[in-house]
């Protein structure tokens, strides 16, 4: 299928945690349907909040979010689940485990990718490596270069995915960890400029592997109106061109749906992030048709 032969559908743009949703109606034999959930800044919660918790009273938890992705798997088959970094940090469960929790909690919910937020540096370099066999799924990122440091050959730039006859393209950006990381913790870690990463990545993923669909998976932030030159997923969708979707994490911006920009060649890009903590999982589904239609349309789904 060629990129103009999908309908984007995001009938659950960003779907708190005990979200139920059928999208039957907009099935169709012609109509290929593909579930991307995703979650960031998760932050070692393991459990829900406490009933009277001023904020999030009863809300998260790993063994509810793992109830809803079976339920939209029963639903959809085609899923993607994705996480955009910062896995690491927040509770006691990090700081007794050390990470090993998080990741075999994500590994039994089939997490398909994550990329890499700076706080899954808090332990150093060795500290993320040392919790690898825990997680059986993949860590990709395209802007961090891990050949001095022992992350060397366990990151993948990109990785593609086929479901239900759509191939997909997924890449990964970190943030600058600069000023945010201390430097014994991510080594030599080289930060690689994320705009330039994505250009080669959409030229490998679309054009030379001609991906139905290519996502980015970033841990750069939403967008920082203090400082116009930061990069942020905004800017990205801007700057670039050939990027579906942004899946991001590090600002903990709380959207009820997807933002739809436009990139550098007019055409939409959706960009969403759900806050953190466990609290939402998003949900954005793509329908593609082998006619030239196209339409979008978001809500939140709250429980």
């Amino acid at each position: 299928m060629k990129r103009r032969d999908f309908i984007q559908k995001t009938a659950a743009g960003s779907a708190f945690v005990g979200l139920g949703l059928s999208l039957t109606s907009f099935e169709s034999e012609d109509v290929k349907h593909l579930t991307i959930l995703h979650t960031n800044d998760v932050h070692s919660y393991i459990d829900p909040f406490p009933p009277t918790h001023p904020k999030n009273p009863n809300m998260g938890g790993v063994a509810r979010r793992a109830a809803l992705i079976e339920s939209i798997r029963k639903e959809n088959p085609n899923v993607l689940l994705l996480d955009a970094g910062d896995i690491f940090q927040g509770t006691p469960y990090f700081n007794y485990y050390g990470g090993e929790l998080e990741f075999k909690l994500m590994s039994m919910m089939q997490y398909d990718a994550s990329t890499i937020g700076n706080h899954d540096f808090d332990n150093g370099v060795e500290g993320l490596y040392a919790q690898l066999p825990h997680a059986k799924f993949d860590f990709i990122s395209a802007n961090y270069d891990f050949k001095n440091t022992v992350m060397d050959g366990h990151v993948k730039p990109y990785k593609i995915f086929h479901k239900n006859g759509i191939k997909v393209g997924v890449f990964g950006l970190g943030v600058e960890l600069a000023g945010l990381v201390d430097k014994k913790n991510y080594k030599e870690t080289i930060y690689n400029n994320p705009v330039e990463a994505s250009q080669d990545m959409v030229r490998i993923l679309k054009q030379e592997q001609k991906c139905d669909l290519v996502i980015c998976l970033s841990h750069m932030g939403y967008q920082y109106k203090d400082d116009a030159n930061k990069i942020s997923d905004i800017k990205l969708a801007a700057l670039t061109k050939d990027i579906d979707l942004i899946i991001g994490g590090h600002t903990h911006t709380f959207l009820d749906k997807p933002t739809v920009m436009k990139n550098s060649e007019g055409k939409d890009v959706l960009v969403n992030q759900v806050g953190c903590y466990g609290i939402n999982l998003g949900r954005i589904d793509f329908y593609l048709d082998k006619s030239n239609g196209q339409s979008s349309a978001g809500k939140s789904i709250v429980v």
